[in-house]
Order: C-alpha cells, then structure tokens, then sequence
C-alpha cells in the first residue's frame, strides 16, 4: 500500500516540485494538498493521510497550530515540519506541538523520500542528536523553556528508564545506548517504548524536547 502523503504550503511552487518527486516513487502518493492550515484541517476531514508535510508560516492558520490541532485527534497522520535556516524556532514549537520531527524546505529528494518512509513506519524523522543542535540554539530564547516544573511523570521512570531517558535526549541511538548501558538493543527498545508510554509521548523526538523544557538537559550539552 502507497503512503498517502499531504503537502500544506502557501507556495504552489514549492508544492509542485514535492508533488513530482513524490509522484515518482512507487510506495507514495500525493492524495492532498492545501495553501494554508484551515484548508488543511478541512481536507483533512474528509482524506486519508499517513504523512503531512507541514510548512510554518502561512496565512489564516500557521503550520504550528495547525500540527496542534491535527496531533490532538485520535489516529492522527505523522507530521514532518518544512523549515528554513531562519525559521527554526518554528520548528522548535512545531515538534511541541507533536510533530514528529523537521526537515529543510532545501533538503535533497533521497533524505526528504527516507524521511517520509521513516516516520510511515513510526520512526523520529530526525536524528535526536539534530533536534538537540536546534534546541541548544533556540531554548534560550524561548521563555518557558527550562523554567517549568519537572514533568509529574518523570518521577514514575525506574532509575533505569530514566537513565536511557537521559542519553536519548542526549542525542544517542538504541545501540549507542546499549553499548554505554552494557545492554541489548531490544532490552534498550523496550525501555524507550515504557518510557513514551509513561510520558505520554509519541516518539524520541518529543522525549528530547521534554528534558529540554524540564531541565533535565541544559542547552549546550549535558545533564541538567
């Protein structure tokens, strides 16, 4: 089965370009397009996606709030944030939002192709380890961040869960984590999976973002 992908962006250029090279591919299908997030959310009331490519500013409704809304319903699509350089602290409040990660609107066709596939399959779109890079750059400037309570349910986590919680907001993957812990990938899998559950999270990406905001991690680098 094709993965239904959704492209909102108010450049029609920009959308044709993604139309064609997705067209190209015989695992995806454009099924929907809109120029802005009100569209967006109409469209998608009557259309099956898996995958939405998501631009962030946009008239009448940005790609943000849009991501909200669309996140909070019940088996919602995955969401890929489309960003430039200069507009990364939109995509920071994007993958609050519940996006699963972000790419660059210049991104080359093969990350963007793989970037579609991974989250299809449930994957974060994005290395842990970039997502911490725009958050060492953009946390600082945001007023919440680092300033709100520790998550309540933080304080659930085993030592253990905890402990891997650290080093996947640290950036690390399942096999780094599990030659750091001395365990086995699937045991590492496993611990990431309680710990989404007990957070409430939908994936890696948002389990950073979270550490960032609870201070667990600090901008910069380590352990908070």
């Amino acid at each position: 089965m094709s993965i239904r992908v959704m492209l909102v962006d108010d450049q029609v250029l920009l959308r044709t370009g993604f139309r064609m090279v997705l067209a190209a591919q015989p695992d995806m299908e454009v099924v929907a397009e809109a120029g802005d997030g009100v569209e967006a959310l109409e469209v998608l009331r009557a259309t099956e996606v898996d995958v939405v490519l998501m631009d962030v500013r946009m008239p009448k409704l940005d790609g943000v709030e849009t991501t909200r809304r669309i996140c909070s319903e019940p088996d919602a699509p995955k969401v890929l944030i489309l960003t430039t350089f200069d507009l990364d602290e939109y995509a920071f409040s994007g993958l609050k939002a519940g996006a699963s990660g972000f790419m660059l609107k210049d991104v080359p066709p093969a990350e963007l192709l793989g970037a579609i596939r991974s989250v299809h399959s449930g994957d974060a779109v994005v290395a842990p380890s970039t997502t911490r890079r725009l958050l060492d750059r953009f946390s600082p400037m945001l007023p919440s961040s680092g300033k709100e309570p520790e998550h309540k349910e933080v304080g659930r986590l085993t030592d253990r869960e905890r402990e891997v919680m650290m080093l996947v907001a640290q950036g690390l993957s399942n096999g780094e984590i599990a030659a750091r812990l001395v365990l086995s990938e699937a045991t590492v899998k496993t611990h990431v999976g309680r710990i989404l559950t007990k957070l409430g999270l939908r994936d890696r990406v948002q389990v950073v973002v979270l550490a960032y905001e609870t201070g667990l991690v600090r901008a910069g680098g380590g352990a908070g």
